[in-house]
């Protein structure tokens, strides 16, 4: 049967834009080596045509380097249109590379969007509405309960705040009425004077002289203060 109808050949797959890229690549620096041989070999002719005189020997050196010169112009030719292939193959890879990247961004977004809506499907507005207004309720009650819990027992509920008031201003009334402005229970303690409640003269100073009546008094005693007169016994 395979001699009959033959063997399916199989076909190769395509070249990449990268394997002929770099085909191409390799290509150019060959041309490219040849092209730097071709201009040592003109630089040495060049030195030739200084060296010999005019005449047959110059004009054959002036034909190699002309030969030389042409062969470089068309490997130079090949050079710039293999160059302009990389180019197109580059600019063509860059585009392939773009429509890629554009497929992934396009599949993430896809997968995105759908997980996006898969989780709006279980929070809904109304149930975050309903949410904080059950809160603002639970923080009325708790300030309710906190204003309960701090009321004053001895403080009755019903006092009207005018009769404080005038309470108030009657008292105030009384103060400017005594004179003093501040009740004696009021004014604040003064440290009491030891020496006017017990009449006690003041500590004499130096050796000023003792007054007149005085005359009869005992000395000082230890202490510098007037020592206290004995009574007389009388009979």
């Amino acid at each position: 049967m395979r001699r009959v109808f033959g063997v399916k050949k199989q076909t190769e797959p395509p070249p990449s834009i990268q394997d002929a890229s770099e085909r191409i690549n390799k290509r150019g620096d060959t041309v490219e080596e040849k092209i730097k041989k071709l201009d040592a070999e003109l630089a040495r002719y060049k030195e030739q045509l200084k060296k010999t005189r005019p005449g047959p020997a110059q004009e054959a050196v002036k034909a190699r380097a002309m030969r030389v010169l042409k062969q470089k112009r068309m490997y130079e030719g090949q050079r710039d249109m293999l160059y302009n292939q990389t180019y197109n193959l580059d600019q063509v890879s860059f585009a392939a590379e773009g429509i890629k990247d554009a497929q992934q961004t396009m599949s993430a977004l896809k997968g995105a969007n759908k997980e996006l809506k898969g989780m709006m499907k279980t929070v809904k507005i109304q149930d975050i509405d309903n949410l904080q207004d059950e809160m603002m309720d639970l923080m009325d009650v708790s300030h309710e309960i906190q204003e309960s819990l701090g009321r004053s027992y001895s403080v009755p509920d019903d006092i009207d705040e005018d009769e404080l008031l005038g309470e108030l201003d009657a008292l105030e009334a009384d103060m400017e009425i005594e004179g003093e402005g501040v009740p004696s229970y009021l004014q604040p303690d003064k440290e009491p004077d030891l020496d006017a409640e017990f009449n006690l003269p003041s500590a004499p100073t130096g050796h000023a002289p003792m007054p007149a009546g005085r005359a009869n008094l005992q000395a000082d005693d230890e202490l510098g203060l007037p020592a206290v007169p004995h009574a007389s016994i009388r009979g």
